[in-house]
């Protein structure tokens, strides 16, 4: 368990926009860091225009961006960079995701970052790094799933292809961020001084697919699209019940003949082409076909019972909301209520699994620029420089 103290006295400055930066910000913000969040005039981040909408917010901002303080700047002004250098200067960490070729025309980078905190790290989040590629092409998730491969993977055989319904590379490029910049605090304590670290989508893609890869270099063949199947084990997939769908999940060779005996098929585990893993996995579309059939014949309930009775991982398939209204779902507190006065959503709010009790800090999201006053005046600019710069 992570206590939800663990970066209490952290200040982190987030000038990144849209998915991935903000939620390694907000990882960091629900462990207790104080995070700033730093908005470009006049419309802030980006996701703020996005829809679904709840009321006046867009769902996509408040889901990134709890437990942050916001301040609007123009960074296109002197008087706003200088401001930003000015928080920078008291401020562990910051992190950001401008389009290629930007930090340094604003000169809002590491450089200028560590001129004027010379222990400070600084995070760039990209879609593909420091190279050419990322030096000259903005990208998004879609995009880099395209590009890396991983769209290849995705979907059924002979289908085109197919993105991954989550924004799963801003996701877990942000939970790498988030670690990078754990392991550069870890080595600031232990007296490296400040440091630029990186996270980019295309590397996040090519980690998520690390066993195709090494499958790939191995054997020189393609890894191949398998609806919800399994690469490495059969059968592991959804089959259709006669009222929904059922995954079946079998990852062992004691675990096929129970499965034959509870679809009522035992000639499936005498049957040579299923003998082993290997031959199951040679001869899936056999195999498919025959589990297919018989699971058809009955509704998802019975199977989950009659697979349960016989050891075999199985559940049925649900949409979101029936998700969501899972015992286990409520068993693990997926969300909590803030406490701050003036929640503006009144939506709860999901806690990220290194908080299991839901302990950290509980600030609404922000309004744009709620906090830039306050900021700011912590930072020591006087009444006149607050003025010009929050004036609109």
């Amino acid at each position: 368990m992570i206590a939800a103290a663990t970066y209490r006295g952290l200040r982190v400055l987030d000038l990144s926009t849209n998915i991935a930066g903000p939620y390694a910000a907000l990882i960091l913000a629900d462990l207790g860091a104080d995070v700033i969040k730093i908005e470009r005039a006049p419309h802030g981040d980006d996701t703020r225009a996005l829809p679904p909408r709840w009321n006046d917010d867009a769902t996509v901002f408040l889901a990134m961006n709890r437990n942050k303080r916001s301040v609007l700047l123009d960074l296109k002004s002197d008087a706003g960079r200088a401001a930003v250098l000015t928080l920078a200067a008291t401020a562990d960490v910051v992190i950001e995701s401008f389009p290629p070729g930007v930090a340094g025309k604003l000169g809002l980078d590491h450089q200028a970052f560590a001129a004027a905190n010379p222990a400070i790290i600084s995070c760039t989040v990209s879609a593909f790094g420091d190279g050419p590629l990322g030096a000259t092409m903005p990208g998004y998730d879609a995009l880099v799933q395209a590009v890396s491969g991983l769209m290849s993977l995705t979907g059924h055989p002979r289908s085109e292809p197919v993105r991954t319904g989550p924004s799963i590379l801003d996701v877990t490029t942000g939970m790498w961020s988030a670690i990078a910049i754990q392991a550069a605090l870890a080595r600031r304590a232990a007296g490296a001084g400040g440091t630029r670290v990186t996270s980019s989508l295309m590397e996040s893609a090519f980690a998520l697919v690390a066993h195709q890869i090494q499958g790939l270099l191995a054997t020189g063949e393609q890894p191949p699209k398998l609806g919800s199947g399994a690469p490495s084990a059969a059968p592991y997939r959804v089959y259709r019940a006669s009222d929904g769908f059922v995954m079946i999940a079998t990852a062992s060779e004691p675990q096929f003949p129970r499965l034959c005996a509870a679809l009522e098929r035992p000639a499936l585990a005498a049957d040579d082409r299923f003998a082993t893993m290997t031959a199951r996995i040679a001869n899936r579309e056999a195999l498919d076909e025959a589990i297919g059939s018989a699971v058809a014949e009955k509704d998802v309930a019975t199977w989950l019972t009659l697979l349960g009775a016989n050891g075999i991982s199985s559940g049925r398939v649900n949409d979101l909301a029936e998700a969501l209204d899972l015992p286990v779902a409520r068993e693990l507190r997926l969300f909590v209520e803030p406490v701050a006065v003036g929640n503006p959503t009144g939506l709860p709010m999901q806690r990220i699994p290194a908080d299991p009790d839901g302990a950290g800090p509980r600030r609404p999201p922000p309004r744009l620029g709620e906090h830039s006053r306050e900021v700011l005046a912590e930072a020591g600019l006087s009444e006149t420089e607050i003025d010009a710069l929050t004036r609109r």
